[in-house]
């Protein structure tokens, strides 16, 4: 098996634990969006990275002392405008929904993220093409995906409420979101002269990647820290941590941890034979094919209708064949 299709497969299995990673907030009823998404950063963003980071890169300070700062500071920047898109995010969600929010991010997410380290590479026509072609039929996958969560929507009556912001605002928040989630693989690609430092230090290649993601993620952590707790203050929902039979809840938001952060962690991995022109959009792709088969699975559509259904299959089939095409480009 070559280097390209181990990685193709190892991005397979980030791909379906980062569709997944949310599954738990399903069983965290007595708890708010804001109570289970902190304990989720403080799991995936403040304890997992320097502790993974720690026992896989040696010689830490040195190598972050032998990189230039502006690198290190660039990674960091990545990452806060990372954990900034997560607010506009909410925002998205509360606009015009899960399904359409979802799709147009990781759409948005997806060309960003493939097309900036594309353009900044030596030209190599064929590939170039490919890339290009499998982009496409990412964002048409994922739109047609967002017409399907939009029809949905309207067949079991979640309409937008007029009261709420407009859509136009709402897509306004979509974007801003989604160039900010490609910043996470935009911020791995421009440190790699710290993944090469690690190298040269004594990290192996395969967890050398750690050494970028640590003040990615720590810098991501913030924004979402500050975000959850402006929520639980507003909200009045500091109380909920505290209910009865909740124990349990903190173990699950760290289940919710282990499965993005170890998503991240093989994306990271996959990343170098595939180029992030490749990885990146193939990544998306597969959350959001996962993410559409566990919402059925789920009884997410049920109720909804057959046209919503086949039309979400639809584009699920696009984001297959665009992820066959970006394979090739490998």
């Amino acid at each position: 098996m070559n280097n390209a299709m181990a990685a193709i497969i190892l991005l397979v299995v980030a791909g379906v634990m980062n569709g997944s990673f949310t599954l738990p907030m399903k069983y965290t009823r007595e708890w708010a969006w804001e109570n289970s998404w902190l304990i989720w950063t403080i799991w995936a963003l403040v304890i997992f990275p320097p502790v993974m980071t720690l026992a896989t890169v040696p010689h830490l300070r040195s190598v972050y002392s032998s990189v230039a700062p502006a690198i290190i500071i660039t990674v960091a920047a990545c990452g806060a405008g990372w954990g900034i898109s997560q607010v506009f995010f909410g925002l998205a969600v509360d606009s015009v929904g899960i399904a359409l929010a979802f799709s147009v991010i990781l759409g948005i997410s997806a060309a960003v993220g493939a097309l900036v380290p594309l353009f900044q590479s030596q030209p190599e026509t064929r590939r170039e093409i490919l890339v290009l072609a499998g982009v496409a039929l990412v964002v048409i996958g994922v739109g047609i995906c967002a017409i399907a969560g939009r029809k949905r929507e309207a067949a079991l009556g979640r309409a937008l409420d007029p009261n709420k912001a407009s859509v136009t605002r709402g897509l306004l928040y979509c974007t801003i979101s989604g160039v900010g989630s490609a910043l996470v693989g935009i911020g791995l690609w421009l440190g790699a002269p710290i993944g090469v430092a690690a190298e040269h230090l004594g990290a192996s290649i395969t967890w050398s990647p750690n050494a970028i993601w640590l003040p990615l993620m720590l810098a991501g952590g913030i924004p979402n820290l500050i975000y959850c707790l402006y929520l639980i203050g507003k909200n009045h929902t500091a109380d909920r941590f505290a209910r009865p039979a909740t124990g349990g809840y903190f173990i699950l938001a760290g289940i919710m941890g282990i499965f993005w952060f170890g998503s991240t962690l093989m994306y990271g991995i996959a990343v170098r034979p595939l180029g992030t022109a490749v990885a990146w959009p193939i990544f998306m792709s597969l959350i959001v094919i996962v993410a559409s088969i566990w919402g059925v699975l789920t009884g997410e559509w049920k109720g909804a209708g057959k046209r919503p259904l086949q039309i979400m299959y639809g584009g699920v089939a696009v984001l297959i064949l665009a992820i066959i095409v970006l394979s090739r480009a490998s």
